[in-house]
């Protein structure tokens, strides 16, 4: 498939770039070739080929979903300059 200088103007248009006329050609040229390479890969025989998740042939490890951390939510409110209500008192940033 080969795109034409003024189909590059059309998607530039769509796409809300500005490109000057004398990037349109270059521009057609490189879409061009990325639209046969897509073609290319159509034609590869993939029927035999089953879909997977990572190229790599790994099981990622993963920790038990358990609480490793105590509650320290009172001793931080204790070491804050200002709590009320179980709430943290900054000082107001927005007029």
């Amino acid at each position: 498939m080969s795109l034409t200088p003024e189909q590059i103007q059309q998607v530039a248009h769509l796409a809300r770039l500005e490109l000057r006329p004398e990037q349109l050609a270059p521009y057609a040229g490189q879409l061009s070739s990325i639209l046969e390479m897509v073609d290319q890969l159509r034609q590869a025989e993939t029927d035999e080929v089953l879909p997977m998740a990572h190229p790599l042939d790994m099981v990622q490890r993963l920790r038990a979903d358990a609480v490793t951390a105590s509650d320290q939510r009172e001793r931080f409110q204790t070491l804050a300059p200002q709590a009320e209500g179980g709430l943290y008192v900054v000082p107001k940033v927005i007029e």
